[in-house]
């Protein structure tokens, strides 16, 4: 199955970019981008890739122990940027070194359990909107209008493991389909009792 470990946004902070994302879609240009939906907006921390399933139960023990070293962190959604001229995307402010270090210990957690995992690179912080099928779309409108979009302040609590399923039928605006296959609560090293 196609995984990555991933920060899900309450559902409140995902609404509240959605009026912002809302907006964008009204710009002259937005038919030119896929959108992402908001069942498939989340933070990647780490792309796992196709995983055999024989991996998966050395993988959940090494993610919870990710989690269980990691203590909850603040974030907000604010501002965007992009990749190149294909990707728009919005930002992310708050405890961002503990993020890194949760995205680096998801990395590590799937090379132990056997992952092949592409080379590692910086970890940059985002949460993708859209993405431009050619890279003729003059993104500067979208990034004016994500411009002094500040969310509130989340508690980042929780790791996840995503499956994501792309799509098939070869339908025309048919978009992955994403499915939380776990979930690890961040504890910062606390010891539960029982």
């Amino acid at each position: 199955m196609r995984l990555f470990a991933a920060v899900l946004p309450p559902p409140e902070r995902l609404a509240e970019l959605g009026h912002v994302v809302d907006g964008l879609h009204r710009l002259p240009g937005a038919d030119a981008l896929r959108w992402t939906s908001p069942p498939g907006r989340h933070l990647t921390l780490a792309f796992l890739g196709e995983v055999d399933e024989e991996l998966l139960p050395e993988l959940y023990v090494r993610l919870a122990r990710a989690a269980h070293r990691t203590p909850p962190f603040p974030l907000r959604l604010r501002g965007g940027g992009h990749f190149g001229r294909r990707a728009l995307w919005t930002g992310v402010a708050g405890d961002l070194d503990e993020l890194r270090l949760l995205a680096e210990r998801a990395d590590a957690a799937a090379r132990r359990s056997g992952i092949p995992m592409d080379e590692h690179r910086g970890y940059r912080p985002h949460l993708t909107l859209a993405r431009a099928r050619t890279d003729t779309v003059d993104l500067r409108p979208f990034l004016d209008g994500l411009d002094g979009f500040e969310g509130a302040r989340w508690e980042a609590a929780e790791l996840s493991l995503v499956r994501s399923h792309l799509p098939e039928g070869g339908v025309p605006g048919e978009r992955p389909r994403y499915e939380r296959v776990g979930g690890w609560p961040l504890e910062g090293g606390t010891v539960r009792a029982g």
